[in-house]
């Protein structure tokens, strides 16, 4: 009977698995915008502000129809004469405010330097350009990136002092900005900062993780086992979070995140073969938690860290996520908590997330083993 259960549900999975790569769904797991805005303000009273990119990623946004051969991008010369050439429709979408007053600004394409060594897994960025005069007696700046949905970093320099990182909330105005009083963030304004981007990595945009959570949450929604299962992935991917942020440990994201989607679906495929805790889920559990660790350090690679505040920032972040992955599970006991006692419980409601969650999970293994 056992082996027949297992069979049953495998095939149930597979089916539902194929049925979304039939449908060609595009369903998405966390996907970062890589961008980083360095900004300096000299004391000779010119501007230099570097805005990087993806390449692709940036002229898919200045010409979206833009007419691409059948492999969806062009070759990086070809791409980098077209984004030298799209230099002024790019700037129709950045603007920057000396004393609230909008400036006209000119943009330069710098295109990835050939010479520099290709990383799949980190590809080095195409860089727009932009330079010129600070109006006499200007005492503030602001900024906006009209391109952009996810917060961003942008590190500001005026004269020889220190690089200041502030976050830009994607196509918002940054904060305005005084030349004389630019200073560090504040511990507590660090905290703030990545406790957000730690909690908004899992709600709304860490579908994957998201998926892991209510994977863990179905198999038994009792306080007990979900603490302990929780607590269990806690401790494993702060762990790794935190060996992989200071270069002790180290994996390729193609290695990472397809094993990051077969534990969605094997959590998945568990919750339909069992209907109680066994003691290894715990030990799966915390080796999964190692590895969505090592994908958190790659996300907090791309937004990067504050220098001055390292370990702030990595603790607030870290914290950041635990919270979403709690409200998850509230959401999960508010939605289909109060129906765990119902006899038709587990078919109604476990069985068929289970199903759907280990699908999305199959699909995603696959497409990132291909894209990698």
């Amino acid at each position: 009977m056992p082996d027949i259960k297992i069979h049953r549900a495998i095939g149930v999975v597979l089916f539902a698995a194929l049925s979304v790569l039939q449908t060609g769904s595009r369903v998405a797991a966390h996907e970062l915008e890589r961008t980083a805005v360095f900004a300096t303000f000299s004391d000779d009273g010119t501007y230099l502000i570097d805005v990087m990119n993806d390449p692709d990623w940036l002229l898919a946004r200045v010409e979206p129809f833009s007419g691409l051969p059948p492999s969806g991008r062009l070759d990086s010369p070809r791409r980098a004469v077209r984004l030298a050439e799209l230099t002024g429709t790019f700037t129709e979408r950045v603007s920057l405010y000396f004393d609230d007053v909008r400036v006209d600004v000119t943009a330069e394409y710098i295109p990835v330097d050939p010479n520099l060594p290709v990383d799949p897994d980190d590809p080095p960025l195409g860089t727009m350009r932009l330079q010129g005069q600070i109006p006499e007696d200007a005492r503030t700046f602001r900024w906006s990136y009209g391109y952009i949905m996810d917060p961003y970093p942008m590190l500001i320099q005026a004269g020889e002092g220190e690089w200041i990182t502030s976050w830009v909330n994607g196509q918002n105005d940054s904060e305005t900005f005084e030349f004389m009083a630019l200073r560090p963030p504040t511990r507590w304004m660090v905290a703030q900062t990545y406790l957000g981007l730690g909690f908004t990595h899992i709600l709304p945009k860490g579908l994957d993780h998201i998926l892991f959570v209510i994977g863990i949450y179905l198999l038994s929604p009792r306080w007990r086992p979900i603490v302990a299962q929780v607590s269990t992935f806690t401790i494993a991917h702060t762990i790794t979070l935190g060996l992989t942020i200071y270069g002790v440990l180290s994996l390729p994201s193609r290695v990472v995140e397809p094993l990051i989607a077969l534990s969605i679906a094997y959590v998945a495929i568990e919750n339909l073969v069992t209907s109680e805790l066994k003691p290894w889920r715990i030990a799966l559990v915390f080796g999964f938690g190692l590895l969505h660790g090592m994908g958190f350090a790659g996300v907090l690679a791309n937004l990067g860290l504050p220098q001055s505040e390292f370990l702030a920032a990595l603790l607030s972040f870290n914290l950041g996520v635990e919270v979403g992955q709690l409200v998850v599970i509230g959401m999960m006991f508010v939605a289909i908590g109060r129906l765990r006692n119902k006899a038709w419980y587990r078919q109604a409601a476990v069985v068929p997330l289970s199903v759907l969650i280990a699908a999305v999970g199959l699909y995603w293994t696959v497409t990132r083993l291909v894209g990698s």
